[in-house]
């Protein structure tokens, strides 16, 4: 149950994530006026910042929960608790929306000059703070701040976490028991390293060119939101009883 917990949370935030973005890229991409009101220039900054945070934050708590699930299982009940549960998806949702609102005030206080031209798909935060005419250090200062508990602690405890699972799966004597307990992290390990991974290439090459910085944000902005269902999903023996009932009913296809 707290896995299911966590995966309900996951889903709406890739689907706030989906909202947020992708009805502006498609009008954008449909029309012949690609324009967004300052408004919701401001109201994509927030939504973005509470949204990404807030994952990074939870796929931490999720490594936390694998982490117990395989290393204390006879304690995992006693462990995870539904309130334990709550209380790790609040101070995730909680610290996110924190984050959030700190940047849409200071955005919204940024006097903006000239040409208010995104070279972007959404309103991401870096590209916005280009417009600017006047001193953005307090919005670069909360960028670093955040990038330490945000963009570096979430990922420390990803690592941890896996460090301990690996050293208690490497202990098991069978080689069924190691491929059951790896089989229960490959999906959230696969989901920590698309969402991650494309956040680590553009920090690490901080001059890499736009066309490179774009596809990186429609990667972790459009396909990882998207594919994320899918890989928890069918990895699911719950899902796959119900998806082979389904297809048995409706086409008589025998598995």
């Amino acid at each position: 149950m707290p896995m299911y917990f966590f995966l309900d949370n996951l889903s709406l935030l890739d689907l706030s994530l989906t909202c947020t973005i992708v009805p502006q890229l498609l009008a954008n991409l449909w029309g012949g006026y690609k324009t967004i009101a300052a408004w919701g220039c401001i109201t994509q900054v927030f939504l973005f910042c509470w949204t990404t945070s807030t994952e990074s934050a939870l796929l931490a708590m999720m490594a936390i929960d694998r982490y117990v699930a395989i290393c204390r299982p006879l304690q995992y009940t006693l462990i995870m608790r539904s309130w334990v549960c709550v209380q790790m998806a609040a101070a995730s949702w909680s610290s996110g929306l924190a984050y959030a609102l700190l940047q849409a005030i200071l955005t919204l206080q940024l006097p903006l000059c000239g040409h208010h031209t995104l070279d972007h798909f959404f309103c991401e935060l870096p590209v916005v703070l280009k417009l600017a005419c006047g001193d953005t250090s307090a919005n670069e200062l909360a960028i670093i701040l955040a990038s330490v508990p945000l963009g570096m602690v979430s990922p420390l405890l990803v690592i941890i976490s896996y460090t301990f699972i690996a050293r208690a799966v490497l202990k098991l004597a069978s080689a069924e028991g190691r491929h059951r307990a790896l089989s229960t992290c490959s999906s959230h390990l696969l989901v920590v390293t698309m969402y991650f991974g494309p956040g680590l290439y553009l920090y690490l090459q901080p001059s890499s060119k736009n066309s490179q910085v774009k596809f990186m944000s429609f990667l972790y902005c459009v396909i990882t939101p998207m594919l994320n269902p899918l890989i928890y999903t069918l990895r699911n023996k719950d899902v796959q009883t119900a998806w082979k009932r389904i297809l048995q009913s409706q086409g008589g296809v025998i598995f």
